[in-house]
């Protein structure tokens, strides 16, 4: 089978991890039955990640309208199914259907509604399969009637950590209760002000604890500036090594104001971290309160700062939690988001 699938984003977030890491597996899952190609742009981080994955190639498209036709040997010409994987990759998938027939799947990364334009609803509508990443994504989908819905969430990445390197960024906190934030910086998105409201609150009430943010994005010098009084606040920025410092954290802090799924802390809760997470969009899927993490209101500072106290004060609530999390992986492993996958492709196919 060959499959193409496409992601046009510019950057690289979660969406495009969960496409790499679906192509990656699916290579080691079938190799000798499965063929790929992914259309990307030029200047995608995903062509150098997955430089080394054995029958891949790469296809350049910096827009919807852009490489639908094999010119340079990418073997399109071949494909049987398109994987649609952001929300240009669903245009693109669309009309490389009207251009050659060829079918096509969507996956649902976002927990908003379809908007109801003719051409969104006609992407949808003729797709042969649509996926969603949580409860929350399936049930709007649902509501938008355009066919049926498969639930398949998003996995987590296999994060491998350097003891060495986690010990060196535990050391340049020594002996502080390290609370951490990774994401974009986009406040309307992920919430950072929240946390930054709880560190305000505990910055006296309890000076051993350090909020550590990892990332980069729009808002990133705007909430630095705003935080620039508080001692407890380190702002490190992106890290491509992101693991070894997601490893040395005695807590993860999600404070997203809306969330697909949320699929860093499926690999926060794989590094045996314990989490604090709003109770938005597909996060409950994930997090289980009281069982494999923490949920607050969405904008609950209050909350988040009284439940960073509590994980703080309570280690066996935080080995309990971390556990919890543990043993519901399985679920979320990239094994199990393929074989729910390549069932699927099977059955378009077919």
């Amino acid at each position: 089978m060959h499959i193409t699938h496409v992601n046009l984003a510019r950057g690289f977030r979660g969406g495009e991890r969960q496409t790499e890491l679906l192509i990656k597996t699916l290579a080691e899952h079938a190799p000798n039955d499965i063929a790929q190609t992914l259309v990307c742009r030029r200047d995608s981080p995903m062509r150098q990640h997955l430089q080394s994955v054995a029958r891949l190639n790469f296809q350049a498209a910096n827009h919807q309208l852009a490489g639908h036709f094999d010119l340079g040997g990418t073997s399109l010409g071949k494909t049987q199914l398109v994987h649609a994987h952001d929300a240009k990759g669903v245009h693109w998938a669309y009309l490389h259907y009207r251009l050659k027939g060829t079918p096509y799947l969507i996956t649902r990364r976002v927990d908003s509604p379809v908007k109801r334009k003719w051409f969104n609803q006609q992407c949808y509508s003729q797709a042969s399969a649509r996926v969603a990443l949580s409860h929350v994504i399936k049930r709007l989908l649902e509501d938008n009637q355009c066919g049926d819905v498969t639930l398949i969430p998003s996995a987590y990445a296999r994060l491998t950590p350097s003891p060495e390197a986690t010990k060196s960024f535990r050391n340049d906190f020594a002996d502080k209760f390290l609370v951490g934030h990774a994401g974009a910086m986009v406040d309307r998105h992920k919430g950072q002000r929240v946390l930054l409201q709880a560190a305000q609150k505990l910055e006296h009430q309890a000076p051993d604890i350090q909020f550590i943010f990892l990332g980069d994005g729009e808002d990133a010098e705007t909430l630095k500036a705003e935080s620039s009084s508080l001692s407890n606040v380190s702002w490190l920025g992106f890290k491509s090594n992101i693991a070894d410092y997601l490893a040395g954290l005695d807590v993860f802090a999600f404070p997203s104001r809306n969330e697909g799924l949320g699929s860093v802390l499926l690999d926060v809760m794989q590094l045996g971290v314990p989490v604090i997470a709003t109770k938005v969009g597909g996060i409950p899927d994930i997090v289980k309160h009281e069982q494999t993490g923490l949920l607050i209101p969405s904008g609950d500072a209050d909350a988040m700062a009284n439940d960073i106290m509590r994980l703080r004060q309570d280690p066996a609530l935080r080995q309990r939690l971390a556990q919890g999390a543990t043993e519901r992986l399985d679920h979320y492993s990239p094994q199990s988001m393929t074989a729910a996958y390549w069932h699927l492709y099977q059955t378009i196919v077919s």
